[in-house]
């Protein structure tokens, strides 16, 4: 086959690499309007770090003749077998509407140059009815083909379900969801999806791990959203009970810890933030087309609130943040990535600056030089400089070996992942989230 895949991001090029990988008869070719991921591609190289073999992968494959990327959508899309299209959803901050810019740019750009006979597939996790009411008039417009016949094109969604820096583990591990717009258009997408993924065996499955056939579009673009936004409305719930936790001096932790002993209880755990382009983003999806979802409403906004939260905790300690040098620790939205989208970050400095602290920050992902480019001061571990307080943002493994001697002059530690060790802050106040400790907000 010919396939061609859209957007070579941190989900997107590993897709290319496994379709590329699994049979070395594939010619696959990315398109991307990044010229230097374009490049760095073509060079055998993964154009961002983080992701578990796919510099290897692209080491080989590239070299090999398999893989190849383009900025031409010209060049990518005629003759294709199928493409399939991973181009970001933004939504709006404030209004939590989704924002199709990209998306719209790159339908248009792929449809112009659509030959007869070629699967689409979305991957793109996409408000319910998407697909057909908006991708379906768009392509037939532009490429004047007639969907869901083999001298037009079949279309699609297949929602990705990985996450970053465990791609390829997660592709063998989870069913692929597929929902089309008709039956001929589904089964291509069972076929070609089969062709190009393995599963790994799994006897936890109502049936058989593999290739899933969810009915519609509509269904597969729910499935989606459905289990994302039970992340976030599970972790919404996880963190009211911390916060009434702190309110009466309980370790929210152990009463999750023995409520999920029995089978029927599966509580998240509560945090500073819930950062990331899914949990965060994709209840706003669903809300926009369901806006009388009132358990996800509020979930959403118990979460988005937390950051200043976390910030009066420690405000309640300290009586006031006025003038203190407060160190947030990590700027990535969960630890081990280089990513900043929708992390705590900024709710945590926002909360910090409405206080008068003065504002630093710390993350081993980032150079101080990235990190001044936020418009945040950067700050060096082992430099000697004091802070007053520190606040742990995202769980990088670093922070789980710092002690009180590695941030002189602390008065307080608030841990809004509880990944340090309380025995290296012997004699330093330590709170939590839902810890239950002195100095609730």
């Amino acid at each position: 086959m010919k396939i061609a895949v859209v957007a070579l991001g941190k989900i997107g090029l590993p897709l290319a690499v496994q379709f590329a990988d699994a049979d070395p008869s594939h010619e696959v070719v990315g398109v991307d309007v990044n010229a230097q991921v374009v490049e760095a591609v073509n060079a055998g190289r993964e154009p961002f770090p983080g992701e578990a073999h796919l510099g290897e992968k692209l080491a080989q494959l590239v070299p090999a003749g398999r893989l190849r990327a383009t900025t031409d959508y010209g060049d990518a899309i005629p003759g294709a077998d199928a493409v399939v299209l991973v181009v970001p959803l933004f939504v709006d901050e404030t209004t939590g509407a989704p924002d199709f810019g990209w998306m719209d740019e790159a339908t248009r750009s792929l449809a112009a140059h659509l030959t007869p006979g070629t699967l689409v597939s979305y991957e793109t996790t996409l408000p319910v009815g998407t697909t057909r009411g908006r991708w379906k008039p768009m392509i037939e417009e532009i490429s004047g083909l007639t969907e869901g016949s083999d001298d037009g094109f079949h279309l699609v969604f297949s929602p990705e379900r990985v996450l970053t820096g465990r791609v390829f583990a997660d592709l063998r591990r989870y069913p692929k969801l597929v929902g089309g717009l008709t039956e001929a258009g589904t089964a291509r997408a069972v076929d070609f999806y089969e062709a190009v993924l393995d599963f790994d065996d799994r006897d936890d499955l109502p049936r058989p791990n593999g290739v899933w056939d969810m009915g519609s579009a509509e269904a597969a673009e729910m499935a989606k959203l459905a289990e994302t936004t039970y992340r976030d409305v599970n972790i919404g719930l996880a963190n009211q009970f911390a916060r009434f936790a702190d309110t009466v001096g309980i370790d929210v932790h152990r009463v999750i810890e023995a409520c999920n002993s029995q089978p029927y209880s599966h509580i998240h755990h509560p945090g500073i933030a819930v950062g990331g382009h899914c949990i965060p983003v994709y209840p706003r999806l669903y809300l926009s087309t369901d806006p009388d979802a009132t358990v996800v409403r509020a979930a959403r906004e118990t979460n988005a609130a937390m950051p200043a939260y976390a910030v009066a905790r420690a405000e309640s300690v300290l009586g006031s943040l006025s003038g203190l040098r407060v160190l947030v620790l990590g700027a990535s939205y969960r630890g081990r990535v280089k990513e900043t989208a929708f992390s705590g970050i900024f709710g945590t400095v926002d909360a910090l600056r409405e206080r008068g602290a003065q504002v630093l920050v710390h993350d081993p992902m980032y150079t101080p030089e990235e990190l001044a480019a936020y418009g945040w001061e950067p700050y060096t571990l082992g430099s000697g400089d004091t802070v007053d307080v520190a606040i742990v943002q995202a769980d990088h493994p670093e922070y789980a070996t710092l002690s009180a001697t590695d941030l002189p002059g602390l008065r307080l530690l608030l841990d809004g992942r509880r990944v340090t060790d309380p025995a290296r802050f012997a004699g330093t106040p330590r709170l939590t989230v839902g810890g239950g400790e002195p100095g609730t907000a």
